[in-house]
């Protein structure tokens, strides 16, 4: 198994490359990242086009929610986007939040950076804003977030409990976060947790559903929420390129699963100095396909 370096350099060339292809191509494969299906659909993605704000330069297809469908953004609203891409999130947020809000995005691939800088120049955009970094150490300071979103990227990111922590960390007191990403129920096949790609595709990198939740608990935020739940079906003709026939009628018929949540969950208005003790040993007990002690 890769280190997680390795892991999160996987991540940065696939979306590099994603980037930089067609919005036409990353909509016909698996998260973007390759294995594209003969069924010709997105695993993942569902339908933005409706929301307000949305803009189709910016939707790659390479989400697995809708979480600002869920997050309760209001005018005024500073709102932080997590893995921004090309921008589809941040500007159907900007919507939301309005003229007098603001609205960042961070992700780790300059390429996207680029991408969404020229979508926001493109769109007049002067209260949308873009940072290069990473979302384990995020390029902001405290207490300054209403609203945190994310969609389908906690899972491509191998310190999940120190993300938790770093979304603590910048919203307000009282702010919240709404997240839709992949989790697992029961056990993936080998082939597939230990499979670089896959990982990059959003699959191996997912953990087990208790444990997720379980993590957004012990880094102290309340009201946990799953808003929304769904099974993400991998057709088979991508995963013949990981397992074999056999394996992959055990794992159509067996009883694990794969599924897209939206969570959302507060900051305390009281803020609590957290012992990451509990935390890290939850985060240390899971591997990033999923298997757990």
């Amino acid at each position: 198994m890769q280190t997680d370096e390795q892991l999160k350099q996987i991540v940065k060339e696939k979306y590099a490359e994603i980037a930089n292809q067609s919005v036409a191509d990353n909509k016909a494969s698996c998260c973007g990242a390759g294995g594209c299906s003969t069924e010709v659909y997105n695993i993942m993605s569902d339908d933005y086009t409706t929301m307000e704000g949305y803009n189709e330069n910016a939707d790659l297809g390479l989400g697995c929610g809708l979480p600002t469908q869920f997050a309760q953004i209001k005018p005024g609203n500073v709102v932080v986007d997590l893995g921004s891409g090309a921008g589809n999130d941040c500007f159907v947020a900007r919507a939301q939040t309005g003229e007098k809000g603001k609205v960042i995005g961070i992700d780790f691939t300059p390429a996207m950076i680029q991408k969404a800088r020229n979508n926001a120049d493109a769109l007049g955009y002067n209260n949308v804003e873009f940072r290069e970094g990473d979302i384990e150490h995020m390029p902001l300071g405290g207490n300054i977030a209403d609203v945190v979103v994310s969609n389908c990227v906690l899972n491509l990111v191998p310190n999940k409990d120190g993300v938790f922590k770093e979304i603590y960390r910048v919203l307000k007191p009282g702010g919240h976060f709404s997240i839709s990403d992949v989790v697992i129920v029961g056990q993936l096949p080998e082939s597939l947790k230990k499979d670089a790609e896959m990982y990059a595709g959003c699959v191996a990198g997912a953990i087990q559903k208790d444990v997720y939740l379980e993590l957004i608990h012990l880094n102290h935020f309340e009201n946990i929420i799953v808003q929304k739940e769904k099974p993400i079906i991998i057709p088979n003709d991508i995963l013949k390129n990981y397992l074999s026939e056999e394996e992959i009628a055990a794992f159509n018929n067996g009883g694990s699963g794969i599924f897209s949540i939206t969570v959302y969950a507060e900051k305390p208005n009281t803020i609590v100095i957290a012992d990451a003790t509990d935390a890290k040993a939850a985060a240390s007990c899971c591997t990033p396909g999923g298997g757990c002690c």
